[in-house]
């Protein structure tokens, strides 16, 4: 039903051509053996596969095809793992013909795509989860992710060793991980170094 609903509402729009479509991962990659198209809306709840980990093989196998993914699921994880999986979009089933072609276009012209529903899903778990931290830890933050030693951080701030020591672990505890490449990633992602 929903493969139909698509169909149909793209039949209708110029400069698209609907060349086929697989109900599941394995027929996907047989289909896509065959030939290859510019863009494929990828459901991540196939019935045999994850469609997250089919993304990645795909963008493996034919990196030049773009993937939007598709989904009911408006969740955080979801979104994100399609993203790094390599899908240039992310749309909710719900989506209308306008944000399904707004999409396609977007994708097309080499940009990335979030359904309104999907960028608040992230815009808000993004903003609930930063840790708050001080200029000092900010700038502590920042030479660790340019890989400066504790050593080298104290020279560069004017301060001790332990100082620098006592920032770090602060740090560790308020982004709530082990080590410092996950701390690096962590606010990399929040847009803090």
């Amino acid at each position: 039903m929903v493969i139909e609903g698509i169909r149909s509402l793209l039949l209708l729009e110029k400069n698209m051509e609907w060349v086929g479509h697989a109900t599941n991962a394995a027929s996907c990659m047989a289909f896509l053996r065959q030939q290859q198209p510019d863009l494929l809306l990828l459901d991540i709840n196939l019935p045999d596969k994850s469609g997250i980990d089919l993304c990645k093989e795909i963008k493996e196998l034919y990196p030049d095809i773009q993937i939007l993914g598709l989904s009911s699921f408006n969740q955080q994880s979801y979104i994100q793992k399609m993203i790094q999986n390599g899908a240039s979009g992310y749309l909710l089933k719900n989506a209308s013909q306008e944000e399904i072609v707004k999409a396609i276009k977007a994708v097309m012209d080499g940009d990335t795509f979030m359904s309104a529903e999907a960028a608040n899903t992230i815009r808000e778990n993004k903003n609930a989860r930063i840790p708050i931290i001080t200029r000092r830890e900010k700038e502590v933050l920042q030479l660790i992710a340019d890989g400066l030693t504790n050593h080298a951080i104290a020279e560069k701030l004017f301060i001790s060793t332990t100082t620098v020591d006592t920032h770090r672990n602060s740090l560790l505890a308020k982004f709530d991980v082990r080590n410092t490449a996950n701390l690096v990633r962590l606010a990399a992602q929040f847009d803090l170094i």
